[in-house]
């Protein structure tokens, strides 16, 4: 299981299905999990001297399993076998090729084409104004603004993102203002800085300038498209060439409605009666 361990070391906040032959495989806490999302059975076997929680599929069931899992909620971190098994080697190499979450879905049986599936980041400060990005990581659809708070809460209330990341450190002032409305994911303080992320959005469209995207003005916008890229990056999605395009949001292309007049017209969640 020392394998097993150092991947799930690594991501802590995701369930690991860890391929083992024709198996996906989870252990303890990812084992009940997954067990109460898929219903499937939940057992247990011996790991020195304790009773350890398993729970599997085979790997031709991903595709009916893995939807469920992010429409429950959960980061899924897919481990494969990267090599094939050998007589010559006990262990055999594996490693993370993918992480799908509920703002990072790709795959086409995963997805609701009626609706954009959107990751937002929320680039939150003290003063000033704040930035905020949404990119549909399926269609290339990539879009940000800033303003003060009232001005982000209406704009991500109109796009309702399936996954927003923020800062870990900006973690009361994001609650205060969006509660739990939506699904989560804070990240490193460090990423949200301007240098880091002006870089990254350059280095992305191989550009010197962002003036073409008429964002070259949109500090915080531009720290929020950045991390953005940043996040992809970490989650193992290095196929990002279709993202060709970032667009500036004005306010005269967009119906603002308010989070009150949504709610009663159940556009995002629908109301329901006890």
């Amino acid at each position: 299981m020392s394998q097993y361990h150092q991947i799930k070391t690594k991501h802590p906040d995701a369930i690991l299905l860890f391929r083992v032959g024709d198996f996906y495989e989870t252990f303890g806490e990812d084992a009940i999990k997954t067990s109460e999302a898929l219903g499937i059975v939940l057992t247990s076997r011996n790991n020195g001297g304790s009773d350890l929680e398993l729970a599997g599929f085979p790997y031709h069931a991903l595709d009916l399993y893995l939807p469920k899992l992010v429409k429950s909620g959960y980061r899924v971190a897919i481990c494969e076998q990267l090599e094939k098994h050998s007589k010559q080697k006990k262990i055999v190499k594996r490693g993370v090729t993918e992480i799908v979450t509920p703002g990072i879905k790709t795959d086409e049986k995963l997805l609701d084409f009626k609706d954009n599936n959107y990751l937002a980041s929320i680039h939150i400060t003290t003063k000033g104004d704040w930035g905020v990005g949404f990119l549909d990581i399926s269609t290339g659809e990539f879009f940000v603004t800033q303003g003060n708070k009232e001005t982000i809460e209406k704009v991500v209330q109109n796009f309702s993102p399936s996954e927003i990341i923020y800062s870990k450190s900006y973690k009361k002032q994001y609650e205060k203002l969006f509660g739990n409305r939506f699904y989560t994911y804070p990240i490193d303080e460090w990423v949200f800085t301007y240098d880091y992320c002006r870089e990254a959005l350059l280095d992305h469209f191989e550009v010197n300038s962002l003036k073409g995207f008429a964002i070259d003005d949109l500090e915080m916008a531009q720290i929020a498209a950045g991390s953005i890229l940043h996040y992809l990056n970490s989650t193992e999605n290095k196929n990002l060439k279709h993202i060709n395009s970032i667009q500036r949001i004005y306010d005269n292309n967009f119906m603002w409605l308010d989070r009150f007049t949504i709610k009663n017209l159940e556009l995002i969640y629908p109301q329901f009666h006890s």
